[in-house]
């Protein structure tokens, strides 16, 4: 977490940074935390810890007009909730995804009960979130959950960004992302 937030620090400082791509590597995006870890949090660590990755998360989102997430793989948990804290989430159909905290009792603390429902709706935030269930591409797509399944989610969102780079400055994306905000 920490040389992520300071790597998302150093990018919130390029005044020309119009698109951010995160990805994983290896067949992975995220698998999150280690939920034997955050199991043995106590009230006050776990609150430090959901507190931390709530305002990563929120830089994360702010860090550039528009943030992309190119999933291959398991999208899990934490990471499930990093992929939700961007813009647009693209996805290889080989891609998965869980808050298998769920299945322990424990339930995401950096947005993703905020965010989820925002952008699947309630009740499938609701199936998710309480089942802990793990979905497939198909099924991320057809709630919403991912804007598009294709091969090279990398390349694909590479390609996106070089079209937005060259169709929007900086200052009108801004403009876009606080109209579609609010």
């Amino acid at each position: 977490m920490t040389a992520l937030a300071e790597i998302i620090a150093q990018l919130r400082q390029q005044d020309d940074l119009r698109v951010l791509i995160v990805t994983g590597a290896g067949g992975v995006f995220s698998a999150g935390a280690d939920l034997n870890e955050v199991a043995a949090l106590n009230p006050t660590t776990a609150y430090d810890f959901s507190r931390r990755g709530q305002a990563l998360l929120a830089a994360l989102g702010e860090a550039a007009p528009v943030t992309i997430a190119a999933i291959d793989g398991y999208c899990l948990g934490g990471g499930l909730d990093i992929a939700l804290s961007c813009d647009l989430r693209y996805a290889t159909p080989r891609s998965s995804f869980q808050h298998p905290g769920a299945k322990r009792g424990i339930i995401t603390g950096w947005g993703g009960t905020q965010r989820l429902p925002r952008l699947v709706g309630v009740d499938e935030a609701r199936r998710l979130l309480i089942t802990g269930e793990r979905i497939d591409a198909q099924e991320a797509f057809r709630i919403g959950l991912i804007n598009q399944i294709c091969d090279d989610a990398l390349n694909f969102a590479s390609q996106f960004a070089e079209r937005t780079v060259e169709r929007f400055s900086r200052e009108r994306l801004l403009e876009l992302k606080s109209l579609l905000s609010t």
